[in-house]
């Protein structure tokens, strides 16, 4: 049973590496497009675009020196170094992740499930051949040498596509390309996507409950299984098995016997804890795993960090007096690093781990009680590790921190943890502990930065995460103050807007009681989605958003490619839906929600309703099948089956799978995972009631 369980999760892992990146609104530096003031003189962009006018100004000036005096050549050169500026430049200009001189231009070919409008089908590569085969192009973009193709040497007097390339063919096989259903192409013009029409929501969302206990975070195992590690706020880590869904079966956790056990060093109180925790990609192989908690440098000689209100930021702890009965930087977050080697034959067999610390990774103190994030993860794609920190407390933002480019607090932060420094290099670099900055971090192209620093402008991130089939929409949840509860696409260097917007609304903040007068920032990034506190819980008069996950799982394919979010207080879900499909433009509505009948642990439903009883929504996971997991004070709940619910869904293959009973006999993993090769399981997440007042 073990050797069919391990070929069956490696055949799922297997099947997920085929799966091509999506493109979306993306420059060709990583960043997100701006939104413009004015048209662009020269490039025909008018509302978006990956240029200023500098930028615009520049590429006029190249497109001078070309000199082409073929006026429908002309034509046709401008659009594609404007190409440039396209909201979609990072995928235009980058395929195979290799970096292009020009961008993909379209052949006539087009996959069926291309989402790119008909422009994608023209061939546009034919139609620059034909206009300029024979026209005189000074520095052309086309140069063979450029594009690292082989064709004609390059000589300095050669301006010809014809004396470049020895045919048409040869051009647009080094040039060409064709819109898919993973990316797009250039077609001269702007590019667009087909609206399918605004997306009709799911009946509802059917659940089972397969757990009681309360839980902050959940990882899933690094080895592919069907394993997964659950944090508590007090500093617990366990290692739990899954269920396969439609089993009958409850999760396996002892709460006796935990994964380790860092409650010495976790100060927990209402908003302190074990805010995160991170397995190292690697971890099977290398046992390396980190905790993202809380200290009280008064009972912890270990919680030594420098305060964030500091001369670096104009902020004098002084000055702000105590929260809550604690001094300013009494409390401060870490990052620490942990191995499970030596404690069983090899990592990925460890059920337990040793407590004591590898190495520090970071330590900050904070200036308020509340508003530190905590959350840590790997980036899929880079293996870096992300730190979620919120503003650091106080109403609206008082000392400005969020847009201080100097400080920590408030944004989302970047780093290699893959190398070690010494205590000199940390003292010269001025950093909080011990990592390494990624080159390509946005303090790269703007020196006022930072250097650990993504993002910025955010209030409290609460919930992040990297879709699993498009990396590039990496989807946080940030939660407001008095009016809006927002969801971002975290781009590289992106400003969330926060404390001069609350979403998409202009929020005024007090009078600053000192610290940093930063500009209100010239090119916000505005929400992807949320709501207004009117909208939900009109009795508490109070709202906080719960980041969750784009649906992957096929096991409601009615959810599919939707991303799921919720809100503490409300009890409520959310499925947002995109269209045109890769555009960022997104629509989202609640949804109901029910609990099967044959769940393996009963629901409780709200008084005088059929609703289940979910209480707070702490937060939501996805494991390594993909299925979706809600983490609520009243339990572990899975997303399953509609039908179970007897909610209708056309795509559900009703008979592929018997429903068991709570008391039924599971099927097999071999039968499983043989009747349905690409489904997935979860992420858990769970905190304690007694997190709720941290989150506004």
């Amino acid at each position: 049973m073990g050797g069919v369980l391990a070929i069956g999760f490696l055949l799922c892992n297997l099947l997920l590496l085929f799966d091509t990146s999506f493109s979306h609104p993306l420059c060709i530096d990583s960043r997100a497009p701006s939104t413009l003031s004015s048209p662009l003189k020269f490039c025909s962009y008018n509302e978006t675009a990956c240029c200023n006018s500098t930028e615009d100004l520049q590429i006029q000036k190249q497109f001078q020196t070309m000199n082409i005096s073929n006026s429908g050549c002309a034509s046709l050169v401008k659009s594609v170094l404007c190409a440039r500026c396209d909201p979609f430049s990072g995928e235009l200009f980058t395929v195979d992740s290799v970096p292009r001189p020009v961008p993909l231009l379209c052949n006539s070919t087009v996959s069926a499930n291309s989402s790119q409008s008909i422009q994608g089908v023209n061939d546009f590569c034919s139609n620059i051949w034909d206009t300029c085969q024979n026209v005189s192009i000074l520095n052309s973009p086309f140069a063979p040498s450029l594009q690292g193709q082989a064709g004609v040497p390059v000589k300095s007097n050669v301006s010809e596509l014809t004396k470049l390339w020895q045919s048409k063919a040869d051009f647009c096989n080094a040039f060409g390309g064709a819109s898919s259903d993973g990316s797009v192409c250039f077609g001269g013009e702007p590019v667009t996507l087909n609206d399918s029409g605004t997306p009709i929501p799911p009946h509802g969302l059917c659940l089972e409950k397969i757990g009681n206990g309360s839980y902050l975070n959940m990882v899933a195992h690094p080895d592919g299984s069907n394993r997964a590690f659950f944090s508590s706020q007090q500093g617990k880590i366990w290692l739990a098995t899954i269920p396969e869904e439609g089993s009958g079966a409850a999760m396996e956790l002892d709460e006796s016997s935990p994964f380790v056990d860092l409650t010495d060093e976790v100060h927990f109180d209402t908003a302190f804890g074990m805010m995160g925790m991170a397995f190292h990609p690697n971890f099977a192989q290398n046992g390396r795993f980190f905790a993202s908690f809380n200290c009280d440098k008064v009972k912890w000689p270990g919680c030594t960090g420098r305060c964030s209100c500091n001369s670096d930021v104009n902020c004098d702890p002084s000055k702000i007096g105590s929260d809550n009965g604690a001094q300013p930087c009494q409390y401060q977050t870490v990052i620490a690093e942990y191995s499970a080697n030596g404690t069983a034959s090899q990592p990925s067999l460890a059920t337990s781990a040793k407590p004591s610390e590898v190495r520090r990774i970071f330590t900050m103190g904070l200036p308020f009680t509340a508003h530190h994030g905590g959350q840590i993860l790997f980036g899929p794609e880079d293996g870096y590790l992300y730190h979620m920190m919120g503003d650091g407390g106080g109403t609206g933002d008082p000392y400005n921190f969020s847009q201080n480019k100097k400080s920590l607090l408030g944004k989302i932060m970047r780093l290699d943890v893959d190398n070690v420094l010494s205590e000199a290099e940390i003292d010269k670099l001025v950093l909080w502990g011990n990592y390494s900055i990624p080159k390509d971090n946005p303090f790269s192209e703007d020196p006022e930065l930072r250097p650990e620093i993504w993002a910025l402008g955010l209030r409290n991130p609460w919930r992040c995460s990297f879709d699993s089939a498009r990396p590039s929409y990496f989807i946080c949840a940030d939660v407001g103050q008095d009016l809006y509860e927002e969801v971002d696409v975290i781009t590289k260097g992106g400003n969330y807007g926060w404390s001069f917007y609350e979403g998409p609304y202009v929020f005024t903040p007090p009078k600053s009681l000192g610290g940093n007068t930063s500009r209100k920032p010239t090119d916000p990034i505005f929400p992807i989605m949320g709501y207004n506190h009117s909208e939900v819980n009109k009795k508490e008069g109070s709202a906080s958003i719960t980041g969750g996950y784009i649906y992957r799982s096929e096991t409601d394919p009615c959810m599919f490619g939707r991303y799921l979010y919720g809100d503490l207080y409300a009890g409520a879900i959310w499925a947002a839906s995109e269209d045109p499909e890769n555009s960022g433009n997104f629509s989202s509505s609640k949804i109901p929600f029910s609990c099967g009948r044959d769940s393996p642990i009963a629901c409780s439903s709200v008084p005088d309703s059929s609703l289940p009883a979910l209480g707070y929504i702490f937060s939501f996971g996805e494991d390594n099948r993909k299925d979706i997991f809600i983490l609520a004070s009243s339990g572990v709940y899975r997303v399953v089956r509609p039908s179970r619910c007897n909610y209708t869904c056309s795509k559900e293959n009703v008979t592929a799978v018997a429903t068991p009973g709570p008391n039924g006999s599971p099927s097999s993993h071999a039968t499983w995972l043989s009747s349905n090769p690409s489904r997935n399981v979860v992420l858990l997440f769970s905190p304690l009631v007694l997190l709720l007042l941290s989150f506004v």
